[in-house]
C-alpha cells in the first residue's frame, strides 16, 4: 500500500498493533527516512503507549509499557552479526512483549524464524511512502486476512 502521509502510516502501525499477541515479532525494513520510527511511533500509540517513542539508535533497545510491552530494537550501529547475538534478541522476544526491530534485515539469521516483515520505501511524491507487510512462518500467516483488512481500512481512511 501506499501511505499519504506520515500520519497514515503512523495509522496503518497502530491499526497492525491492534493485532499484537504477545511474543510477536516485527522486522522493519527500509532505508534511512522511509519512515521506521514513524511506524514504531504508531505502532506504540496502537498498543496504547503515551510516552515519546524515538528511535533507539544509540542506546539499541528502549522498552515501553502499554497493552503489551513493547521492545524498539535498532540495529544500524551494529558492525556484525555477533553484536546482534550479544543483545540476546531470543530473550528479549521471549519475554512477552512485542519486538519490533529496525533496521532488522541485517540480523535476520540471528532471529527466530517467525515475524511480520514491515518493509518501507519511498512514494512518488516526498511524503509518500509504501508499505508492505509479509508474514514470515505460522505466527503472523495465521492472522494475515485481518492483516489485508486493517490495510484496506487504513486505505478508506483520510489521506
Amino acid at each position: 500500500m501506499t501511505t499519504h502521509g506520515v500520519e497514515q502510516t503512523r495509522a496503518l502501525a497502530a491499526a497492525v498493533a491492534g493485532l499484537a499477541e504477545p511474543g510477536d515479532l516485527l522486522v522493519l525494513v527500509g532505508d534511512l527516512g522511509t519512515g521506521k520510527t514513524a511506524f514504531a511511533q504508531g505502532f506504540a500509540r496502537g498498543l496504547h503507549i503515551d510516552e515519546p517513542v524515538t528511535s533507539p539508535t544509540f542506546t539499541l533497545v528502549r522498552s515501553y509499557t502499554g497493552r503489551l510491552v513493547l521492545h524498539h530494537v535498532d540495529v544500524y550501529r551494529l558492525d556484525r552479526l555477533q553484536e546482534a547475538l550479544d543483545l540476546d534478541l531470543p530473550q528479549l522476544i521471549d519475554d512477552g512483549g512485542v519486538t519490533l526491530i529496525e533496521w532488522g534485515d541485517a540480523v535476520v539469521p540471528a532471529l527466530p524464524p517467525e515475524f511480520l516483515e514491515v518493509r518501507l520505501g519511498y512514494g512518488e511524491a516526498d511524503d509518500h511512502r509504501s508499505v508492505a507487510l509479509r508474514p514470515v512462518g505460522h505466527r503472523w500467516a495465521a492472522r494475515e486476512r485481518r492483516l489485508r483488512d486493517v490495510v484496506a481500512a487504513t486505505r478508506r481512511g483520510p489521506c
